[in-house]
């Protein structure tokens, strides 16, 4: 939230210390919720990174002409060099085909691309979370300027008043900038993660081809 909230204390002129202060009681879930959103934020885009830099699409390719000659060895050898993803899924696949290649490579998919959702859950609910803390801090702010509208001298309150409409504004603010900052990379991550789901598909297809073409005596 402190990082969010920089903006916000800019054009609020207030540091955001003050602004802390100023949204009241509901700004103590939302700085956790932006801690959380944060640290999944940068967890998932290091891990993205990490993965892209580890992709070797020619070593997958060189693993598929192997099957296709039916040197299932050298696939396998070199598979296992190779830190790329569906590189492992293959070499999965391929140690466990006596059994059933199928099931074999849909098992050894599903535990890569199930690295990808690790804490996608957890951002997902700090997004939905987040502007609803916000309007539970616009409630709760509004709520304390009619309480003290209602005392009837409206001078004396003019404080409370001045505090309960900022509240109000500040809560909703911080709740949506952490919505907004958390919704980026989420989508971006998203991307990655369908793309990798597209990688694993065609890696499924072309073994499964050269399977049947191997069985067919082709």
């Amino acid at each position: 939230m402190i990082t969010t909230s920089l903006p916000l204390a800019f054009l609020m002129g207030q540091t955001p210390m003050e602004l802390f202060k100023h949204g009241g009681y509901i700004m103590w879930p939302i700085i956790i919720l932006s801690f959380l959103t944060l640290t999944v934020v940068v967890e998932r885009i290091i891990f993205a990174m990490r993965e892209s830099s580890t992709r070797e699409t020619e070593v997958v390719e060189k693993m598929l002409e192997k099957v296709e000659t039916r040197d299932i060895e050298g696939a396998v050898a070199l598979g296992r060099k190779s830190k790329d993803f569906i590189a492992r899924i293959l070499v999965y696949a391929l140690t466990h085909k006596e059994h059933s290649l199928h099931n074999a490579f849909v098992r050894a998919s599903n535990q890569e691309l199930n690295r990808y959702q690790q804490g996608m859950s957890t951002l997902d609910t700090c997004i939905t979370a987040a502007p609803l803390l916000g309007l539970l801090g616009t409630v709760t702010g509004m709520m304390n300027t009619f309480g003290a509208l209602s005392g009837g001298d409206i001078a004396a309150a003019a404080g409370q008043i001045t505090g309960g409409v900022a509240e109000a504004l500040i809560a909703t603010a911080c709740g949506l900038a952490i919505a907004i900052t958390g919704l980026l990379p989420y989508n971006y991550i998203n991307a990655k993660t369908e793309e990798a789901k597209h990688d694993v598909s065609d890696a499924s297809n072309a073994l499964e081809l050269i399977i049947k073409k191997s069985e067919a005596g082709v």
